[in-house]
């Protein structure tokens, strides 16, 4: 089967947007795999969610593709585009909506609800101009904790869909929590969803996001009855000088992976260096649009937006595997832009 690279972004809009969708949903109902659907269905729960994700589980099993349908558009530079994944017809991957033409996109093509899984604050009014809800529930790099994973598939259960999930490039902690979703609601098996996951380019080295997959089964409805149903639209970030001081230690570690040859030290076997990297990347990047940054002068915007790209282009070169001497010069880049900032503010208050 042809995965299908359906279209790409071009000058903030996407050409063929219509056909990038109508395709996908219709070649998830045609190209489907032949299972049979749970009988057994709890009256009750079928009526007070008859839209439910769970209420669709034997069905989306049934028109789900065997392989992806995957859009991958040039989008922002160190970005790959929407990445869009057709886990089911209810439920999708995707990297984050960025302006008018990925909304519009979306609500276009009836997604109803959008999952934020990342730590930037969610474009919320923009969804709602579309009338789509947005949903904020940030986790890791390092995997997803089982009371988030329980919070996630009751948000995919429970309401309006189709769902759209999202992280920031659409490639690691995006395409989990879909998979982990999936799998809980039973959507698919678990090879089939770490399948996905490998389509959406989700690293190997991001073990844990493999493993809360891999260990996962269907969840009960009881269970996922218990499981926190408030599904914020913006969740709690850490405060600045809080998140400052994450970041610091992401540095920190860095550069004992940088010390051990890019690998992992061995005085620190529990760090992932790709998960730290991605992580030192997505604190900087929330820490931009943090309102914080309004109590200081204008320059100090400008050093932290040059600190973020430093750690986009670091970030890019550690997942292609760069020369270790281009690693150490992108992460001393990204110190500089940090002591430079330091020096002017930080260290001077």
């Amino acid at each position: 089967m042809n995965n299908g690279l359906i279209s790409k972004r071009q000058s903030g809009g996407f050409a063929n947007g219509a056909s990038v969708f109508t395709a996908m949903m219709l070649l998830c109902s045609v190209t489907a795999c032949d299972t049979s659907k749970d009988a057994s269905r709890n009256d009750n729960a079928a009526t007070t969610r008859a839209t439910s994700a769970s209420d669709q589980a034997a069905t989306d099993q049934e028109t789900v593709n065997k392989e992806p349908l995957v859009e991958s558009a040039p989008g922002m530079a160190g970005r790959s585009g929407l990445n869009i994944i057709a886990f089911t017809p209810h439920l999708i991957s995707g990297a984050v909506p960025e302006n008018t033409a990925d909304f519009a996109l979306l609500a276009n093509h009836k997604i109803k609800t959008i999952i934020s899984v990342d730590g930037a604050t969610p474009d919320v009014e923009e969804a709602k101009r579309f009338g789509m809800r947005y949903v904020h529930l940030p986790i890791g790099y390092h995997g997803i904790e089982k009371e988030r994973q329980l919070e996630i598939a009751r948000a995919v259960r429970d309401l309006p869909g189709p769902v759209y999930l999202h992280c920031h490039h659409g490639k690691h902690r995006g395409p989990a929590a879909t998979a982990s979703a999936a799998v809980a609601l039973g959507m698919l098996p678990n090879e089939q969803a770490i399948t996905l996951m490998r389509h959406a380019g989700t690293s190997p080295s991001y073990a844990g996001l493999y493993r809360c997959v891999e260990d996962l089964g269907k969840v009960p409805d009881a269970e996922l009855d218990i499981a926190p149903n408030v599904f914020p639209a913006t969740a709690p970030v850490p405060g600045f000088v809080k998140a400052m001081s994450q970041v610091s230690h992401a540095y920190d570690h860095l550069e004992q992976v940088r010390d051990a040859d890019w690998q992992v030290p061995q005085d620190h076997p529990d760090l992932v260096p790709l998960a730290e990297a991605g992580k030192l990347e997505n604190l900087l990047r929330a820490l931009r649009e943090d309102p914080e940054l309004e109590r200081y002068p204008p320059d100090f915007a400008e050093k932290m937006e040059a600190a973020w790209q430093s750690a986009v282009r670091f970030e890019k070169l550690f997942t292609d595997k760069a020369d270790p001497d281009d690693l150490n010069n992108a992460l001393e880049r990204v110190g500089q832009s940090c002591t430079a900032c330091h020096t002017q503010h930080r260290n001077q208050r």
